[in-house]
Parts: structure tokens; sequence; C-alpha cells
């Protein structure tokens, strides 16, 4: 597995315990792992999607019909602010990666309907960023 699919997955973990317990866990300890790469990554994109937390959630709730983030489970809920970050921020990143990532860890990590549900709203996401210019 390589370091972007750890890290993310990493990450997807600390958003999901900060989100329940209310913590915004910045403490180093939380990152360290086996690869330094993976750390540093992690570490970025985490506290990064924090700072941009409410943005990243206006953005989904925008692209979800019918649908409240609270009433999200809160794996999705994480999964999508993860990708959603990656497809406002890293451009580097071809959106089709974000988008296979994001439903792969949906299948390792979520309910049986969460991948077809994180694709949906990421979907609709991925074509208005191929929108802008």
């Amino acid at each position: 597995m390589g370091v972007q699919r750890k890290s993310r997955q990493l990450v997807l973990q600390l958003l999901f315990q900060s989100d329940l317990n209310g913590e915004s866990l910045r403490d180093p300890d939380f990152f360290r792992t086996e690869k330094p790469k993976v750390s540093e990554r992690a570490q970025m994109l985490f506290q990064s999607i924090l700072d941009k937390r409410t943005e990243l959630d206006r953005h989904i709730e925008s692209a979800s019909q019918n649908w409240k983030l609270s009433r999200m489970g809160a794996v999705d809920r994480n999964i999508l602010r993860l990708a959603t970050y990656e497809l406002l921020y890293c451009p580097d990143i071809p959106g089709e990666v974000i988008l296979d990532e994001a439903i792969e860890i949906a299948k390792r990590f979520g309910s049986e309907d969460s991948s077809a549900f994180v694709n949906g709203i990421l979907d609709k996401l991925l074509n208005l960023r191929n929108k802008d210019p």
C-alpha cells in the first residue's frame, strides 16, 4: 500500500476520532507511523482539513441532496471531507484518483452503502471541479 493511501487512512481515523470526541488532536504523537512520509502527509492533510472544515462542509452539503452532514454516518462524512479537500486544494492529484481512493476507503471502513453514497456526492463535486477553468 502506498504513502498516499496509508496517509488517507490515517487521516480518516483521526478525523473520525476528532469528529466524535470534539478534539482537535493536533498532538504530533497521533501521526507517528513506521514511515515518516506517511506521517508528514497525514499531519498536513489533517490540519488543513480542520482549518477548512466549514468550507468543506458547505461544499459537501451543496452536492448532497436532502442530506445534512449531521445525518451522514461519521465515516462517510469524514471520507467526504478528506476527498473534498483533495478535490479543491490538490490539483496535482487527478480527480478520478481521488474518487477511486475515497470509494476504496469507504468500502473498507464504511457501511455496505458507503461507497455508493460517497461516489454520488464526490462525482458531483468532481464535475464542478472539471467545469472550473
